[in-house]
C-alpha cells in the first residue's frame, strides 16, 4: 500500500489563493510558460496582453449558489470583466461555459442565466459563445461556471500611463512592476463583505451576519479612475484577500509595503464575525472592491473620484509603498508593527 502526503496530493488549499496556490502554480503550470505575449504567464497575473488585447479566464465554483447579495451567475461575470479591467484593458466580450450535474433544477438555470444577462449588462459586455456539460448524478456539486474575457486597450489607460512618467518609467499596462516608493495605497471600499456572506449563507454553519457579498463589475469605475490618472497598479483582493494581494505586490516589485490597521475600512458586523470565527481579516475574499497603488501627487483626486461612485463610497488610503522595510509591515491598532505574511489559503474553500 502506498501512502502519500500532502505534498504528493491536491488538498482544497492548492485552489485557496494562498502560499499553497502560489506553489502548485510555480512548480507545475509554469512549465507551460513560454514568454509570449506582452504581458505573459511569467507575469503570474490575473489576465495577460497579446497584441493589445486583454485576456483572461475563471471557473466559479461557490457553495450556495445563491447568497446574501449574488449567485454564481453575477460572480461568473464580475470575475472574469474584473480581471480584464484590474489590468487597464476594457473587457468587451465574454464566453459562458455551463457544468451541470443531472438532476439540477432547470428553475435554478433560469435564475442564474438571468443574472448572467443582467451583470453583463450593467459591465457593458457581450456573451458570444459558450459550452454546455451534463454530467451524471453525484459526480458534481450542482453546477460549475467558466468565463473566459477579452477586452482591448482603452485611451484612458493611455492617459493614465503618461501622467505615470513624470516619475518613473512604467509599463503599458498596470503591473506591480509600476510601483515605486511613496505610492499610497488605496482600498475602494470595506473588505471582508463577500466571505462572511458566504459563510453566513451556508447551512449547518450555526452563524448568522446581516452582510450582503459585495460582488460587482468594476470596469466602468476603472475607466473614471484611469481618466484622473497615477494609477501604477490595480487589483481585485479576491482568494487570499488583502494579504495576499499586497505580499503579491511586495514581490513583484522589490519593494515594501506599509499598512495602518486603524485606516482599513471594516464593516461592524464582518468585524464581529471574524472575531466569533476567529478569521484574519487582511485574509478575506472579496468580490467587488479594489486596491489601487497610486502616485502620491494623485493620491487626492483619485479618493474624491472614488467617493462620487457608488462602488467607492468608502474608499480610503491604508498605507504606502516604501523602500527602507522588506515584505508587507502593518501598524496595528494599539501602536504596534506585525508583519503580514502570505496566508496559506484562503480559511473557507468553494467562495468564488
Amino acid at each position: 500500500m502506498i501512502n502519500m502526503s500532502n505534498k504528493d496530493i491536491i488538498t482544497l488549499l492548492h485552489g485557496a489563493g494562498g502560499s499553497y496556490m502560489h506553489s502548485l502554480i510555480k512548480n507545475v503550470f509554469m512549465k507551460l510558460n513560454d514568454n509570449y505575449g506582452e504581458v505573459g504567464l511569467e507575469m503570474l497575473d490575473d489576465a495577460a496582453v497579446i497584441n493589445d488585447t486583454v485576456i483572461s479566464t475563471d471557473s466559479f465554483i461557490v457553495r450556495p449558489i445563491f447568497f446574501k447579495g449574488g449567485d454564481i451567475g453575477r460572480l461568473s461575470v464580475s470575475g472574469t470583466v474584473n480581471d480584464i479591467a484590474m489590468m487597464g484593458g476594457n473587457p468587451i466580450a465574454l464566453s459562458l461555459a455551463i457544468v451541470m450535474e443531472e438532476g439540477f433544477p432547470l428553475s435554478d438555470l433560469e435564475k442564474i442565466v438571468d443574472s448572467i444577462k443582467k451583470t453583463a449588462e450593467e459591465a457593458d459586455v457581450h456573451i458570444v459563445t459558450g459550452d454546455t456539460k451534463v454530467m451524471e448524478k453525484g459526480s458534481l456539486d450542482k453546477i460549475i461556471i467558466n468565463t473566459s474575457g477579452i477586452g482591448n486597450r482603452p485611451p484612458q489607460l493611455d492617459y493614465n500611463i503618461n501622467t505615470l512618467r513624470k516619475n518613473r518609467q512604467p509599463s503599458r499596462w498596470l503591473v506591480p512592476t509600476n510601483l515605486r516608493p511613496g505610492d499610497k495605497i488605496i482600498v475602494s471600499g470595506t473588505i471582508g463583505d463577500h466571505e462572511i456572506s458566504i459563510l453566513s449563507s451556508r447551512e449547518g454553519i450555526g452563524f448568522e451576519a446581516n452582510v450582503k457579498s459585495d460582488v460587482a463589475p468594476l470596469n466602468k469605475l476603472m475607466l473614471k479612475l484611469l481618466e484622473v490618472g497615477g494609477i501604477a497598479d490595480a487589483k481585485d483582493p479576491t482568494r487570499g484577500g488583502l494579504a495576499d494581494l499586497l505580499n503579491d505586490w511586495s514581490e513583484k516589485s522589490g519593494l515594501g509595503i506599509y499598512i495602518k490597521e486603524e485606516d482599513i475600512p471594516v464593516r461592524e458586523e464582518v468585524r464581529a464575525a471574524v472575531e466569533f470565527l476567529g478569521m484574519d481579516i487582511l485574509e478575506l475574499s472579496n468580490e467587488g472592491k479594489v486596491v489601487l497603488a497610486v502616485s502620491p501627487e494623485y493620491e487626492k483626486d483619485v479618493l474624491e473620484e472614488l467617493h462620487s461612485d457608488p462602488l467607492g463610497k468608502y474608499a480610503t488610503t491604508i498605507g504606502e509603498v516604501r523602500k527602507d522595510i522588506s515584505g508587507v509591515i502593518m501598524e496595528t491598532v494599539i501602536g504596534g508593527q506585525r508583519y503580514v505574511g502570505r496566508p496559506i489559503g484562503s480559511p473557507v474553500p468553494r467562495i468564488c
